[in-house]
């Protein structure tokens, strides 16, 4: 299959040389033009890890070109980056084609459905509660892929297109996929906020004066508490909606085969075992500039709307907030084009199962 790869980051480069190497096309965009460069040069992606080799993928000087005759577009771009892609991809995107978002966050899965409505266009979208691989881009052409999960949930929007989102899922990546009720569950089953979140709030000082520290030695017994107790209240919000979705204690035994036990416990055994990765070395990180107000404050957000107190989420957002002198409340860039303002329960549930109707696109 020809697969459009919107984003060139560590993951973008990653599944670039996943589907290169099982005998798929990748055409990689970088909206930046930046990620690419060496490639489209014509410089060989090189990559180890738990699959090693090289490969030339294609690549893409817009979004256009990228999206024009791909069987699949896979947006593969942190969470602020997804309404800036999908805007850009979306008026070339065509009936036939499947999308996937790797991974979802803040339900951008609707503002996307929204965008193709407008245009009278429907395809499924199906999205991720977290991403297939972990990869560190060491360079523009090299990439180090840590970790293929062994299994993850999907939803689809519309549900009515579970079926084909599934299969090109698998098709793609691998028989890995369980099948989520829909993408509101898939908006609220990745741990990274809460879990990134407690780590980066704990460790901050060692963020701010770039110190090395590995990851999961310092996910110590006080620190898996607050994470435990934000994973509650996002658990508790799932609830609400009736989603069933796993707790961060099942992430991680289904991501890197631990035990489930206690969360302190399982960051020891993940330490003996890897010795890292090592956390974030500067404030500019992706723990506090994605996780928060796309993960957090989007929890606070549909939170209100369910009737579920997460004071810890709240609390620690405003915190945050005063550390970094900014207002990370107004910095989720999805929310306020998604309409959930004045939205009941049951309507913004329909919404995460039927996509967004064309008479209000």
């Amino acid at each position: 299959m020809k697969v459009a790869i919107l984003g060139s980051g560590g993951i973008g480069l990653a599944s670039a040389a996943w589907l290169a190497h099982h005998g798929h096309e990748p055409v990689l965009w970088s909206p930046s033009g930046a990620g690419t460069r060496e490639l489209a040069a014509g410089e060989s992606l090189r990559y180890s890890g738990k699959i090693e080799g090289e490969c030339r993928p294609q690549v893409a000087t817009s979004a256009a070109e990228a999206v024009a005759d791909a069987d699949v577009i896979l947006v593969a771009v942190p969470g602020n980056g997804h309404r800036t892609v999908m805007e850009a991809a979306a008026p070339h995107i065509r009936p036939g084609q499947v999308v996937i978002i790797s991974s979802l966050c803040s339900l951008s899965a609707l503002y996307l459905s929204r965008l193709l409505a407008g245009r009278g266009v429907e395809v499924p979208i199906a999205t991720w509660g977290t991403t297939v691989l972990t990869a560190r881009r060491r360079s523009g052409t090299e990439v180090a892929i840590m970790t293929v999960r062994t299994s993850l949930h999907v939803a689809t929007l519309p549900v009515s297109q579970a079926a084909v989102g599934l299969k090109t899922c698998r098709t793609l990546f691998g028989d890995r996929f369980i099948e989520q009720s829909d993408v509101l569950a898939t908006s609220l089953i990745n741990i990274n906020p809460v879990a990134h979140f407690g780590l980066a709030l704990c460790n901050l000082t060692r963020i701010e004066r770039g110190e090395n520290w590995p990851q999961y030695h310092y996910m110590t017994d006080a620190v898996s508490r607050l994470i435990t107790t934000l994973d509650h209240e996002r658990l508790a919000v799932a609830s609400a909606f009736g989603l069933k979705i796993h707790p961060i204690e099942e992430h991680f035994h289904r991501s890197f085969d631990v035990p489930v036990g206690d969360l302190a416990d399982i960051a020891r055994t993940i330490h003996a075992r890897r010795g890292g990765p090592p956390g974030p070395t500067t404030l500019d990180t992706r723990f506090v500039h994605e996780d928060v107000p796309y993960g957090l404050v989007f929890a606070e957000a549909i939170g209100k709307i369910a009737g579920v107190d997460t004071t810890v989420h709240s609390a620690g957002i405003t915190v945050i907030s005063a550390i970094y002198g900014r207002d990370f409340r107004a910095e989720n860039d999805l929310l306020p084009v998604l309409g959930l303002e004045g939205l009941s329960k049951e309507e913004l549930l329909r919404r995460a199962r039927e996509g967004w109707p064309a008479a209000t696109a």
